[in-house]
């Protein structure tokens, strides 16, 4: 099932600004993060997930429900990006309410049972000792372990987070990762708009990338992290460290590689101990295979081979500066 699937949603502020045309599909029981630079459209794309934004034109569907419907709201937890929550409140308090607007009858949100769940939330995100604090006193990441508490209260489906970690320091952003590990275990489906590439690279299954308003890519993460490293993307990035290098030994190997190969090799860098390090971009690996050939008759001792890695920070700029026809540094 999908649990979130657009086809063409749009909307912009006086035809400017926004996202448009997107059609993502998001499967269920996974984490999907959400890229892009600033301005890139992604809160107004996730603001329509959520039902506070109307579209302008497309057609989306949330937990199998059209955008806005209340069958999907109720298995629906949100984070906005902006939160505030009232001063003279207690968590608690704070999370009753949200019973409350969650649909939950006077009767139900005063009941043990949930009094119980409201306590269960707030040891999951680190507020347990701060249960019967006022909320005026807590610093804005306490704020935001609040709202993620709100947001996973209901045992929603699905959980949609507008930057969950942007206030946390590196111990809370690390204990919110290993959270959301653990509801995907569960099988609960988390949507994570975030500029902490890390948070990315280290919890999602599938991300798409936004730039200007558009969707540019998407798909599951090592595909999209790969894609930089296939023929579409100018060849497959090697790297080769061998010993007994001299200064000539480059002029040597760029003459045995032949005319196709010989502009694709470039020093990285090299030691007066003879040890070098060699970059390629090869069409594939029979090509890498045949430059550690070429090395190995020239006399080199091959120690190490093997395609570059590609991090998310990588992609992410190659995706930018694609779109804004630069040429990746």
């Amino acid at each position: 099932m999908m649990m979130i699937d657009t086809e063409q949603l749009t909307k912009t502020y006086n035809g400017r600004g926004g996202c448009r045309g997107i059609t993502l599909q998001v499967p269920q029981g996974c984490i999907f993060g959400l890229l892009g630079p600033n301005g890139a459209g992604k809160s107004t794309f996730v603001k329509m997930l959520a039902g506070l934004h109307r579209p302008d034109s497309g057609r989306a569907a949330v937990l199998g429900h059209p955008l806005g419907r209340a069958e999907a709201r109720r298995k629906l937890g949100y984070l906005p990006e902006l939160f505030r929550f009232q001063d003279w409140l207690t968590p608690e308090e704070v999370l009753r309410f949200h019973g409350r607007l969650g649909g939950l009858s006077s009767k139900d949100a005063r009941s043990s049972a949930f009094r119980s769940r409201i306590r269960e939330v707030l040891e999951l995100v680190g507020l347990s000792e701060a249960a019967d604090r006022r909320v005026g006193g807590f610093s804005k990441g306490m704020q935001q372990r609040l709202g993620l508490a709100a947001a996973l209260l209901l045992e929603p489906e699905l959980v949609i987070l507008d930057e969950p970690a942007s206030a946390l320091d590196p111990v809370g952003r690390y204990e919110i990762r290993s959270l959301l590990k653990k509801l995907r275990n569960k099988g609960v489906t988390v949507f994570l708009n975030t500029h902490l590439l890390e948070d990315v690279e280290e919890l999602c299954d599938e991300a798409a990338f936004l730039y200007g308003g558009e969707l540019l890519a998407a798909g599951p993460l090592h595909k999209l992290l790969g894609s930089a490293q296939d023929g579409s993307a100018g060849g497959m990035g090697w790297r080769f460290r061998l010993g007994g290098w001299l200064p000539e030994s480059l002029a040597e190997v760029r003459d045995a590689a032949g005319d196709e190969l010989s502009s694709a090799l470039s020093l990285v860098e090299s030691d007066p101990n003879g040890n070098a390090l060699l970059s390629a971009r090869v069409a594939d690996r029979e090509q890498a295979g045949y430059l550690v050939s070429v090395f190995v008759r020239s006399g080199l001792t091959l120690y190490e081979a093997g395609p570059e890695t590609n991090s998310l920070e990588d992609w992410f700029i190659r995706m930018a500066q694609s779109r804004q026809g630069g040429a990746p540094q």
